[in-house]
Order: structure tokens, then C-alpha cells, then sequence
């Protein structure tokens, strides 16, 4: 019943559009009440506006300041400028007891995480913690997720970590901690100009299906350099491909390695892992995996202590200085020959942790239904890292496993970080010195407890199901971070996505159309094998905007679809219909790709319609006369109204 009541409805629109009856064929107009409209045309000026416009502003960010008072204008300004301004005016103390929960959860996670993620980047202990006491308090202020925990995080420090020891061998140097507060500071530079110029598009030019790549072979590179503490290995590579570490595993098996040191550290990640068990099938125990770590460093602290177990092999982390970040602004680089080296090593890292701290952000953003300034987040990584590198940090961006700690344990807003930065600020003045017995095993396991996460074999598995080319994109990054290194996995993974890029715009899809029985509906025939084909036309879309780069292949690929169909019919082609509703814009290459195709038909004798041209395109076919060249009468509004004309009598009429 409701289907013949939908098609007496499309009846009913079909006769409202067409203004005469259907009389016409074979180049026989018809009368239309509607046509394909022509917007006025656009001076250059107001495309390039609209353009600039559409790129880097789309959230419209200055229509509030618009009719706006020079004092409510400041406040505005500076509110958003950090957003703790704005969100602060309705703070109370029930989010207060959310957050300052929340703020000594991911303090408990974050303490025993910054000093093994500080071997990554072959760096002293306390300089994570100083990290961890800085950054989250800048990001309190001017960063605009709630949720986001900052901090180092495991891939940025083994990626610093490498690119920095590739320079500088003697990680142990001065030179080197100089050239990681460099780093620091452009990786800051980085950030900011990106938000400030508004270029957080590029981001996205890095697949998912890359970083879910990229991600998981850091998570296994990662986890394979904990072997060495672990196991108790003095004498370890210091390259980071799977071939070379685990040459060094076994070539030290004999006499290189520590059993005392491997009962602890298996043991303890045992615990982790059956604590991280618990907490995921039963989300309310999520402060059991939380605290984890913390309970693994203060029992085996106290468990080597008493029966010193590291004068019987067992490597500990000997010292953690005491007292608050010294500042470290005259350390930076800006001449001499580390200058380009920083720069470099800057800029990568620097992107990697904003890749990273978005895609954070974005998730935990859209679990709560709150919008994320994409540009916000990168002006406020930039100054954390700025700022931090003038004050003893390294690179420091958004933590997925402390983000999520922090969200289960019910943070409200950015509080949580600045409870959590003045527990690291406690740590240091008083705690440090009590970590001085701490086993490197147990920093190994919790490193690896917490990078197994980064392995999501799910969302690999769902790559190969949707796209094998996305698929290809993740293991060619997996694969480039094991076997080569993390820069390698890194380009690779940036290659494969451009090369996906190009692919989709040079090569896009068309498809044959047919009519769906009983309607005037026009689809693929290959997606609806009941869609037939009309006598003497074929139909054709174009499922991409026409530029230079692919124009050429769809005037061929048209050719070929009329030359493949010629030769299966039993009737000839008398008419080529091109719906354009997918075309969403046109150059002129374009234009002369249909000039050529349209020249290529009236040899064979077949006339060449056009459907549902937008606006855009529509311009453009005016500006060069093509709609002369073809004939106004053969640009339509439907693919229906092009049938009812030129098909056999009662096509494209229900």
C-alpha cells in the first residue's frame, strides 16, 4: 500500500515538473517548468575568499566578537585564548571531588610510567617527571578537552629517543639533553604555528589505517626494547628493528641474563596484566589497573631494598634528583651544527604527538557529546612544549591509557591534570629519593603492559573487511616500524596514505546506470542487478569532481564503458547520458576532456546529455560554451526528465 502511495507521489512530482506532454523524441524538446539553474557568477575575489574561508575558518571563530563592546572583545579574546576562563565561571566542588579523584588516579598511573618512559628516550628519570609537573598544568589552561591526560607518552619517547641518539651517540652527554630541550622547543614551535595558521588539516592527511600501523609496530618495537630490562641484559643494541633485538636477546641468553631479574619482572607483569583483566570485564574496578603500577613499584622497591637484590645483579634505577624543574632556556640550540638536527627532530616528533593527542581528544570528546577546536588543541601543545623545553621537559602530548584512566575515574574537566601536576610537584621535593631502589624490570613491565594496548587487532581486522588498500596502508607501517625503524614506519605509513590520495582522486569511480522497475530511480547495476538498462542509451556517472589529474581518464573510461556496451547490445547507442550529480567541481582540463568526448561521439553518432549538473559545474559549462556545444536541450535536471525525452515512449514515466 505505501509503496504504490510513494509512487503515485513520484508520479504526481514528475508531471508538476514537466510542463507538456511527453511528445518528444529524438532531439524533440520538451517543455520544463524546471531546468538546471546557473548561480550568478563569482568574481575571483569572492572564490578565493570563500575558499580561504572554507579552509581555515570553517567554525567561524570571530562572528562573537562581531557587534561586540572593545572591553567584552578582551574578554572574549582571552577566554579564548584559555578556555579555563570560560568553563571556570560555573566550576563548583562537586566537580572539584570529580577531578581531584580523577587528578591522584592518573598520578598514581603517570609516576611509575614517566620514569620508564624516560629510558625510551634515554633520558634521566626526573626529567619525565618534570615533564609530567609542566605541561599539564599550561594544558589546564588553554586546552580545550576535558578528558585528555597529558604527559610523556611511550611512542613520542622512543621516537625522540632514536632520532636523537642517531645524532648524538653518548646519550649520556650533555650535548644530548640540550639537543632534547631543542627538540622540545620546535616540536612546540611546530604545534603552535599550525594552530595559529590554522593548518590543522593536514593532520588528517595521515590515515587511520596508517597510524593504527604506525601505532602497533611501536607498540611491539616498544615492548621488544624492555627485553633488556627484562631480562636483566647489560649489553643491549641500541637500534630498534626486531632482527637487531632479538640478535642481542639471544646472544647474551648464556651469560647475559639475570634470573632474580626475571622473576621480578615476569612476576609484576603478571600482576598488571591480570589487574587490567579485571578492570575490563568489570569497569567499575578501573582504579584496581590504575594503581597497579604504583603498588608494582613500591613492592618491589621495598622487596629489592631489604634483601639487595641489586648486588646480586638486579639494575635499579640508582637516582631520581630531588627538587622542581631547573630551567633549561639557555640549553636550547639556536646556531651551531645541532640546530638543523633539532629542527628536524622537532618537527616529527612534534607531529606524531599531535597526531596523537587529537585523535585522543577527538574520541573522548564525542563520548561525551562536547566539541573539540582542533586549532585550540595545537596552540595549547605548542605552548606546553614551549614552555616546557625552557624548563627541563621533553616532548609531552596526550596519554590514550591515563586519558581513559581519567575518564572512567569520573574527571569533569581539566582540574584533573592540575591535581595531578601538583602531585608530581609533591613527588619531587619529597618522593624521589624513595625510588631509588625501584627494579628496571618492573619499569619494563609496566612499559609493556601498557603498550600492548596499542595493538588493536580488531580495527585491523575490520581494515581488511572494508578496504584492503587501508589494510596495505597498516602493515606497510607495522612492518616499516619493526623491520626498519620508527621514522621509516613513519614515512612509510605518511607515503602510503598520500599514495591512497592520489589514487582516489586520478582514478575515480564511474558506473553504468539502470532503472530501478517501477520507479523513475537510476542506480548501479552492479549494486542492483534488477536495474535495467534503456534501449538505444546508456548512462553513466561520475562519481568525483573532473580536474586535470583524472580528466583524461574519465573521458577513456566513458569511451570504454560505451565501446564494452556496444559490443554486448543487440540495439545501437543513440544517446550517452553523463549524470553529474557526484561532480561537485570542474577545471579546464575538465572542460576539454568533454569537448574531446563530446567531438569522439558525433563520430559514432551518438549524442552526448548531461544530468543534474551543480552549481559550480554549471558555471563553468556556461563560461566556456559548452552548454552551446552540446545544446542547451540536452542539459537536464534528472536523468529522468533526459529518458523521458530521448527513450523509447513511457521510459522515465511511471
Amino acid at each position: 500500500m505505501s509503496q504504490r502511495v510513494n509512487d503515485e507521489v513520484v508520479a504526481k512530482a514528475m508531471g508538476e515538473i514537466r510542463s507538456g506532454p511527453s511528445s518528444g523524441r529524438h532531439g524533440d524538446t520538451l517543455p520544463h517548468g524546471y531546468k538546471v539553474g546557473v548561480t550568478p557568477k563569482q568574481t575571483l575575489f569572492r572564490e578565493i575568499k570563500h575558499s580561504f574561508l572554507e579552509t581555515f575558518f570553517p567554525d567561524k571563530p570571530f562572528d562573537k566578537f562581531k557587534n561586540q563592546a572593545g572591553s567584552r572583545k578582551f574578554i572574549l579574546g582571552l577566554q579564548y585564548l584559555f578556555p579555563i576562563f570560560e568553563w571556570g565561571r560555573d566550576y563548583n566542588l562537586q566537580k572539584f571531588r570529580g577531578d581531584f579523584v580523577s587528578g591522584l588516579t592518573i598520578a598514581s598511573l603517570c609516576i611509575p610510567q614517566d620514569i620508564a618512559y624516560a629510558k625510551l628516550a634515554s633520558l634521566e628519570p626526573q626529567y619525565a617527571l618534570y615533564t609530567s609537573f609542566v605541561a599539564p598544568l599550561v594544558y589546564a589552561f588553554m586546552g580545550s578537552s576535558r578528558d585528555i591526560a597529558i604527559g610523556p607518552v611511550a611512542v613520542v619517547s622512543l621516537l625522540l629517543g632514536t632520532m636523537l641518539s642517531n645524532e648524538i651517540s653518548d646519550y649520556k652527554s650533555h650535548e644530548y639533553l640540550r639537543l632534547a630541550f631543542t627538540a622540545t622547543f620546535f616540536a612546540g614551535i611546530t604545534q603552535m604555528a599550525l594552530g595559529v595558521l590554522r593548518l590543522g588539516f593536514l593532520i588528517d592527511f595521515l590515515s587511520h589505517a596508517a597510524i593504527v600501523g604506525f601505532m602497533a609496530g611501536a607498540a611491539i618495537t616498544i615492548a621488544l626494547q624492555q627485553l633488556k630490562g627484562l631480562l636483566g641484559i647489560q649489553k643491549f643494541t641500541r637500534k630498534t628493528d626486531i632482527i637487531s633485538v632479538m640478535r642481542s636477546v639471544f646472544e647474551s641468553a648464556h651469560h647475559g641474563w639475570n634470573w632474580q631479574t626475571i622473576v621480578i619482572g615476569l612476576a609484576f607483569l603478571v600482576f598488571i596484566l591480570v589487574t587490567k583483566y579485571i578492570a575490563k570485564k568489570n569497569k567499575k574496578l578501573f582504579w584496581v589497573a590504575a594503581i597497579s603500577p604504583m603498588i608494582s613499584v613500591i613492592v618491589s622497591t621495598f622487596f629489592v631494598y631489604i634483601t639487595r637484590a641489586d648486588k646480586k645483579g638486579v639494575a635499579i634505577v640508582k637516582h631520581v634528583k630531588k627538587g622542581v624543574n631547573p630551567s633549561s632556556a639557555s640549553e636550547i640550540y639556536f646556531s651551531g651544527k645541532y640546530l638543523g638536527a633539532g629542527i628536524r627532530i622537532g618537527v616529527v616528533s612534534g607531529m606524531v604527538a599531535l597526531t596523537e593527542a587529537v585523535a585522543i581528544g577527538r574520541t573522548f570528546a564525542a563520548m561525551k557529546d562536547y566539541s573539540l577546536d582542533g586549532n585550540k588543541e595545537m596552540v595549547a601543545m605548542g605552548a606546553m612544549n614551549i614552555v616546557g623545553s625552557l624548563a627541563s621537559c621533553y616532548v609531552a602530548t596526550g596519554s590514550f591509557s591515563r586519558s581513559a584512566v581519567n575518564y572512567m575515574a569520573g574527571c569533569k574537566t581539566a582540574v584533573s591534570n592540575i591535581v595531578m601536576s601538583m602531585v608530581l610537584l609533591l613527588t619531587l621535593l619529597v618522593i624521589t629519593p624513595l625510588f631509588k631502589y625501584t627494579p628496571n624490570a618492573v619499569l619494563a613491565s609496566i612499559i609493556i603492559a601498557a603498550v600492548l594496548g596499542l595493538v588493536n587487532i580488531d580495527a585491523v581486522i575490520l581494515l581488511w573487511k572494508i578496504d584492503k588498500f587501508d589494510f596495505v596502508a597498516c602493515m606497510g607501517a607495522f612492518f616499516g616500524v619493526i623491520f626498519k625503524s620508527v621514522e621509516i614506519g613513519l614515512l612509510i605509513a605518511v607515503a602510503i596514505s598520500f599514495a591512497k590520495i592520489l589514487l582516489q582522486v586520478t582514478r575515480p569511480r564511474t558506473a553504468v546506470l539502470g532503472k530501478l522497475p517501477g520507479t523513475t530511480i537510476y542506480r548501479n547495476i552492479q549494486q542492483y542487478p534488477k536495474a535495467t538498462q534503456i534501449n538505444g542509451i546508456l548512462i553513466v556517472r561520475v562519481d568525483s569532481a573532473i580536474y586535470f589529474s583524472n580528466s583524461n581518464y574519465i573521458k577513456e573510461r566513458i569511451l570504454r564503458w560505451l565501446t564494452d556496451e556496444e559490443a554486448q547490445r543487440t540495439t545501437t547507442i543513440e544517446y550517452l547520458i553523463v549524470e553529474m550529480s557526484p561532480v561537485t567541481d570542474i577545471d579546464t582540463s575538465g572542460i576539454h576532456a568533454f569537448e574531446e568526448l563530446y567531438q569522439s561521439l558525433q563520430k559514432r553518432e551518438v549524442q552526448l546529455i548531461l544530468a543534474n549538473p551543480g552549481p559550480v559545474v554549471m558555471e563553468k559549462l556556461h563560461a566556456s560554451n559548452l552548454t552551446n556545444l552540446i545544446g542547451e536541450d540536452k542539459i537536464f535536471l534528472t536523468v529522468g526528465d533526459a529518458v523521458s525525452i530521448f527513450g523509447p515512449k513511457g521510459e522515465g514515466v511511471v
